[in-house]
């Protein structure tokens, strides 16, 4: 299809994709690369190239010529006086009568109505043909290709292309959660995106609970260090000589070392741990809240232009069967007020038909922002969960670093008492006191008569 050309249908700006092509409703546009996955390459005619969704656009093609049916590649069917063949965004043909606007596809390649009744109605033929109200992205497109589930449109089990991942091998948020997934109840579906928002949710209350613990740890911390100050000046055994007096006095004075650390180690956690996490928590839940609300909209625009689909497909089938049974009624009796009932319901079943196509269009472009935004959003999910688990990892590594660093610093303060304590010696001690308070070293003696 490359070389073809299309106009486009509805405006595209391309901001969200680095190579998107930025165009305007109904400007020409001439296929460069048209791969499977619903995204072509194209050039406009003031020569600007980029990509773009292939339901924003309507393929152009010469009118009076349509291409040769599978495996009939050597013919060329010409259309009868006044049609002209397109095909839809979704790759499928379709034909319009330039005299009556009547409008129909057919699976082979060929009109859905002979030349001797294309002025009647847009009735299901016989063979391969089918008319535009059995065509809806509603229930199934085709019976082959797709299949809707909750309002969204899916390759069909039994004729499903191979779909390359868009993340091969990661294992990506962006890969695996396109379908509705039955709640463990039973009771209802739970969209796949829903649950990526449960997780993320569950990562919002660990990191709340989790600044509760370390809110908890500096709490303790504080009240030890108050705690052990206090104690440090208490005056018990304050009386004590020698060196296991220096060394009382050495633990008592390591108390107040003791605490000045912890006091130390409870600031350290505020700032380097507790608040980092507060903040982190607030800015994820920010943008938590934005890609909720956002996908949520979207999926809820979806559900109303299926909703649509529906309703014009219903239409249009009721369109049809009163056109069919006005056509019945003129083979029966031909009068001119059955003429006009006639192309008053045909003008209505076109009307319905064109109606159905409308809708169909909007559906496909909301599907396709939808995907769009499925695809940015949960990347934009996976990033922020890496974000989340590294920013904790890190986080707990400065705890734990916090908490070597502190009991290092306990252990010097307890280092002098241990080197005191092995220095306490009674005979020393006896020896010093003793020097300092004798009263004389002369001993009594017996007395003499």
């Amino acid at each position: 299809m490359s070389g073809a050309r299309c106009r486009t249908l509805y405006p595209f700006s391309g901001e969200r994709h680095g190579q998107g092509l930025r165009f305007a409703a109904g400007e020409l546009i001439t296929l460069l690369q048209v791969p499977d996955g619903g995204w072509w390459e194209g050039e406009k005619e003031d020569g600007l190239r980029g990509w773009f969704p292939a339901s924003y656009v309507q393929l152009l093609e010469k009118p009076g010529m349509v291409p040769p049916p599978p495996g009939e590649e050597s013919q060329t069917f010409v259309l009868p006086p006044g049609w002209q063949s397109y095909l839809s965004p979704q790759g499928r043909r379709y034909y319009v009568n330039t005299a009556t606007n009547v409008n129909g596809y057919h699976a082979s390649g060929t009109p859905a109505h002979p030349p001797e009744t294309a002025h009647m109605s847009v009735r299901k033929s016989t063979g391969d043909s089918q008319n535009l109200g059995s065509s809806s992205p509603g229930k199934k497109q085709s019976k082959e290709n797709t299949i809707t589930i909750n309002c969204v449109t899916f390759p069909h089990p039994d004729t499903m292309p191979e779909q390359q991942l868009l993340k091969p091998t990661e294992w990506s948020y962006c890969d695996y959660f396109w379908a509705d997934k039955k709640d463990p109840q039973g009771n209802g579906t739970v969209a796949g995106f829903e649950l990526l928002l449960q997780k993320q949710l569950k990562g919002k209350q660990m990191q709340k609970e989790m600044s509760e613990f370390i809110r908890e740890r500096i709490k303790i911390e504080e009240e030890y260090a108050k705690n052990l100050a206090k104690l440090s000046q208490n005056s018990l055994a304050a009386q004590e000589e020698g060196s296991l007096g220096e060394a009382w006095a050495q633990v008592k004075k390591s108390l107040a070392d003791e605490a000045e650390v912890h006091l130390k180690f409870s600031a350290k956690l505020h700032s380097e741990v507790e608040k980092p996490l507060m903040n982190f928590r607030e800015n994820f839940k920010k943008d938590m809240k934005k890609c909720d609300h956002h996908i949520a909209d979207l999926r809820k625009q979806l559900a109303s232009r299926y909703a649509a689909v529906e309703k014009a497909r219903k239409a249009l089938t009721e369109r049809q069967r009163d056109l069919e049974m006005k056509t019945q009624q003129l083979e029966i009796k031909l009068s001119n007020k059955t003429e006009e009932d006639i192309k008053k319901a045909r003008r209505k079943s076109t009307q319905a038909g064109d109606d159905l196509m409308r809708c169909v269009d909007l559906y496909n472009q909301a599907q396709s922002k939808w995907f769009e935004e499925m695809v940015t959003t949960t990347l934009e999910l996976e990033r922020l969960e890496v974000e989340r688990v590294e920013m904790i990892r890190q986080h707990l590594c400065q705890y734990t670093q916090l908490r070597h660093e502190t009991d290092m610093f306990n252990q010097s303060t307890v280092e002098p008492v241990d080197q005191l304590l092995r220095k306490v010696d009674p005979a020393k001690d006896r020896e010093l006191w003793v020097r300092e308070h004798k009263t004389g070293n002369i001993r009594p003696v017996d007395m003499e008569i």
